[in-house]
């Protein structure tokens, strides 16, 4: 499977950890960085991320920062994206499973190499069920593509 990673200062190790451990794991790894611990901006890299699994640059995606939520709140602002930031590997099977998620988000300072490594394996190896969760999608893609902005409706 083809994934891409992105990072900012605080998910650096990890994510350079974590793309070894996919690498490891067979799968092809597209690295947008960054590339060191200097200060960097994390909204920068949860769209570059978000855009390449959109664009089909890669099948899924993992995203790192120190805690996981504004740089899952980047990727997510890229529209296709359904980014989950998840702490437990049941919770990215859940996911996967469920909310079709396609970018995995972490917090590096929430949760060791170990824990991050059980929760990509399970990222990795499960598959939307669709059912009754296809409905739930297509609603969120309503919400998406009503948009906000001057004018939009929301109900």
């Amino acid at each position: 499977m083809k994934l891409a990673f992105g990072a900012d200062h605080a998910g650096f190790a990890l994510k350079q950890h974590l793309a070894d451990v996919a690498r490891n794991a067979g799968h092809t790894v597209v690295d947008f960085g960054t590339n060191g611990p200097e200060s960097v901006d994390y909204p920068d890299y949860g769209e570059a991320v978000g855009r390449a699994v959109v664009n089909g640059e890669a099948e899924l995606g993992v995203v790192i920062c120190s805690n996981g939520v504004g740089i899952s709140i980047a990727a997510n602002k890229v529209p296709g994206v359904r980014c989950a930031l998840c702490h437990s590997g049941w919770g990215a099977g859940r996911a996967r499973q469920h909310a079709n998620a396609n970018v995995l988000a972490l917090g590096a300072m929430e949760v060791g190499a170990g824990v991050a490594e059980e929760i990509l394996a399970a990222f990795l190896s499960n598959e939307f069920e669709g059912g009754r969760h296809a409905r739930r999608l297509a609603r969120l893609s309503e919400i998406e593509a009503r948009g906000i902005g001057p004018g939009a409706m929301i109900s």
